[in-house]
């Protein structure tokens, strides 16, 4: 009797059962690679990069990176426009436990210094096109590497082979900064368990199946564009890299790649709609197209599906939680939408609370309140602001919704409402 484990324990071996468990964005990628090392991987104009050829700079990068001293737990910032080099920095940060800090180049000088102060990242990968403004910031980063001969001598210099994955699934992956409703941006961490779940979650509720294709038009620094990357690698399919919105670069795309989710936000969808007329494209085949289908006019909907032969998707996510938590239906292919409600996805579970935190009944507005494996880890250095909005146990996300009696959920407001040009 004197041998019996507690309740819930298993011993001993609950420290290799956890080991056991372990698995980060870094495994994902050298398991890729395993598998299809020949296949591309990532496109970024002329350069094309097979699993091998991106893995040997994403291991010689993570080299360099450890000769500098940078090591598990640590930031390095990326400011760059869309690049391949951006991804190589994700992953080689993802294998090394650093976290990756993705910089917005639309934000002020002023904005700027506040998120490298905040997240104090060891070290920043900048392109030529925003050395000078990160040269006009006295940031007091100790090290600097430039995008072009000075990273390509650091690598060659380097060894390409595999690093130890020195991750763990609660580690911090990126910090995005999210300006949201207060200000000054804030920087939300995602883990690797966070975003594996969030690829689980694509899998499971966004049609995304191992070896299609993404077009990344849309910054890297934001989640549109980063984390379906990330997805795409790890799931053994190709990622072009776009610098910005080139529509005769995209309608490329549509008329040769099998595409997963091809990324339509509001104000482009017309320009989408005379190119796809003007070259009398057609689609080889998407399996999603679009996003924030509130702000896109409901004829326009109807045309670009028939255009791309793709249905659109009614999402409503955040840097926070993902796609989740209402993202999962979609507007059929040439139809006027006539109602734009939303459905939860998978994997979350939320409620909507008045001021109180109290439980509102259907079709009264409340704060929805999340909980789910996609979620953050909490902003950055924002301890106060962490245990407000996670109060209860759930992130409290500043968007009111009111529940339908079919479950379905309608946007109503920010609780706290700005607007923030650009």
């Amino acid at each position: 009797m004197g041998n019996a484990a507690q309740p819930g324990r298993i011993g001993l071996a609950d420290d290799l059962a956890m080991q056991a468990g372990s698995l980060t964005v870094g495994h994902l990628l050298v398991q890729q690679v395993r598998m299809k090392p020949a296949a591309i991987a990532v496109v970024d104009g002329e350069r094309r990069y097979t699993f091998a050829e991106f893995n040997a700079r994403v291991n010689r990068l993570a080299h360099v990176l450890t000769a500098l001293g940078i090591t598990r737990g640590e930031r390095v910032a990326i400011f760059s426009e869309n690049r391949s080099e951006y991804l190589e920095t994700a992953f080689a940060a993802a294998k090394l436990g650093v976290i990756l800090c993705a910089l917005n180049w639309r934000l002020a000088d002023n904005e700027m210094l506040h998120c490298i102060t905040l997240t104090t990242p060891s070290a920043v990968v900048v392109s030529p096109r925003y050395r000078p403004a990160l040269s006009r910031i006295k940031h007091g980063v100790a090290h600097m590497i430039e995008l072009g001969d000075d990273y390509e001598a650091r690598l060659v210099g380097a060894d390409s082979a595999d690093v130890p994955v020195a991750a763990q699934p609660d580690d911090g992956l990126a910090i995005l900064y999210t300006s949201g409703t207060t200000g000054l941006p804030k920087g939300a961490l995602i883990s690797h368990r966070a975003e594996m779940a969030r690829m689980q979650l694509m899998c499971i509720d966004m049609n995304l199946r191992p070896g299609l294709t993404g077009a990344m038009w849309s910054p890297l620094f934001h989640m549109a564009a980063l984390e379906p990357s990330i997805h795409l690698l790890c799931t053994g399919g190709k990622v072009f890299i776009i610098d910005g919105l080139n529509l005769e670069r995209l309608v490329d795309i549509v008329e040769t790649e099998q595409l997963w989710w091809l990324l339509l936000m509001p104000g482009m969808v017309d320009q989408v709609i005379e190119a796809m007329k003007q070259r009398k494209a057609k689609p080889k085949g998407i399996q999603l197209i679009g996003a924030m289908a509130d702000l896109v006019p409901l004829h326009q909907i109807a045309e670009v599906t028939q255009l791309l032969q793709a249905p659109y998707v009614n999402t409503f996510g955040a840097t926070e939680t993902g796609l989740a938590p209402a993202s999962r239906n979609f507007i059929p292919i040439g139809v006027v939408a006539k109602s734009l409600s939303k459905m939860q996805n998978s994997m979350c579970e939320f409620r909507l609370v008045d001021a109180l935190d109290e439980d509102v009944e259907d079709g009264m507005p409340g704060e929805l309140a999340f909980r789910g494996p996609t979620c953050f880890s909490g902003y950055w250095n924002a301890l106060e602001t962490n245990r407000k909005d996670f109060r209860g146990g759930y992130f409290h996300m500043g968007d009111m919704f009111i529940r339908n009696p079919d479950g379905t959920l309608d946007f109503v407001d920010r609780v706290k409402y700005m607007i923030k040009s650009g």
